[in-house]
């Protein structure tokens, strides 16, 4: 499941070791990794902020759709996309930036259970005959269990070359005098300071996040839970994985709560709402605005004023006549309530297309 998950690794994996070969320790190479993978993800936090702005401007309109539709689920189904094609709304966008910051934690977890593979470029293969020679198990921790192993003076030099035995030995995990390759637990040790500030910074981060980006009143419960249970699942696994974790963990969090700051004082979500409400009182004047059409009744034409929701209508009438004229030595049968709806919404996408080639 963590590797499945953790396809990520296999370009975090490369960079890392390009860090590392330039800065020389392996929780320094972690910082300025996290640091680097939060400013490229920058844009991403500042369209999830304009999400949110936009999400808060169309819930009173959403939900009035639902109270007056509860009884009706075909109708409420049938008023909830239309108002997704009219309105540009989408209920997943908000979910992008949830699956990717998930992707990268895995892609993470995936580089801290092999460095050796990743950060020192050794190959599966050789890693499973130093664990067979050394009489370690070969799981998630065996690579970590090696290096400690080497570096304490055990002895493998039948399963590495000479050059990646040197690797290891002169691998340097030690950040501030501790080794970060290691696993905190829960026993009272120093390490156990950096789960501990990553919890600690989680929770600041959550609490900072959702009040700087303008979420707090749009989130419901479940959604409010969620996003509580998947942080705790990774501050809880951060004592039970290697230490490098809970130093990226920690890091990122610290630039979560950094970003939230700036992205509020820059791109305020006050100031996105008061734009998308002017968008949407606009769309809403553009639907009212009387239009001069040509019509043809009774053989004549006339000229009528008509707002957007009379033109498609008056459009739509056309094409059924048209419709029906072209084929009427062939249509055996008239259409149905179902090829009617479908007709109504194809000369709407067309009327759409038309408006936005007019602008």
């Amino acid at each position: 499941m963590t590797q499945i998950l953790g396809f990520l690794s296999f370009i975090f994996g490369p960079l890392m070791r390009i860090m590392y070969n330039f800065v020389g320790n392996y929780g320094l190479t972690m910082i300025l990794f996290t640091v680097l993978i939060r400013i490229v993800t920058l844009p991403l936090a500042i369209k999830q902020q304009k999400s949110m702005a936009k999400m808060s401007v169309y819930t009173p309109m959403l939900n009035e759709i639902q109270q007056k539709y509860k009884n009706n689920q075909q109708k409420l189904n049938e008023e909830m996309m239309k108002f997704q094609q009219e309105y540009g709304y989408n209920p997943m966008s908000g979910c992008l930036p949830m699956i990717l910051n998930l992707l990268v934690m895995f892609g993470i977890i995936q580089v801290v259970y092999y460095p050796l593979r990743y950060i020192l470029g050794i190959p599966a293969e050789t890693v499973s005959a130093a664990c067979e020679a050394m009489n370690i198990t070969n799981g998630y921790m065996a690579e970590t269990q090696i290096i400690e192993a080497i570096q304490n003076g055990a002895s493998a030099a039948s399963a590495f070359t000479a050059e990646q035995l040197a690797s290891i030995q002169n691998f340097n995990t030690s950040f501030f005098g501790m080794n970060i390759a290691t696993t905190a637990g829960l026993t009272l040790t120093p390490l156990l300071v950096f789960p501990i500030l990553a919890t600690v910074t989680m929770i600041a981060s959550n609490v900072i996040t959702t009040k700087m980006s303008g979420q707090q009143a749009q989130m419901q419960g479940g959604m409010k839970v969620t996003m509580w249970v998947m942080n705790l699942m990774f501050a809880w696994i951060s004592f039970t994985l290697p230490i490098c974790f809970s130093l990226y963990y920690t890091t990122s969090n610290v630039c979560m709560i950094l970003q939230s700051l700036l992205t509020h004082t820059i791109y305020s979500p006050e100031k996105f709402k008061a734009q998308y409400q002017e968008e949407l009182a606009a769309k809403r004047a553009a639907r009212k605005a009387k239009k001069e059409v040509v019509v043809v009744e009774e053989g004549q034409e006339v000229t009528k004023q008509v707002n957007e929701a009379e033109l498609n209508r008056l459009r739509l009438e056309r094409a059924r006549a048209l419709d029906e004229e072209k084929y009427k030595d062939e249509r055996t049968r008239p259409l149905t309530d179902a090829e009617r709806e479908e007709e109504e919404a194809r000369l709407k996408q067309n009327s759409k297309k038309r408006q936005k080639r007019g602008k």
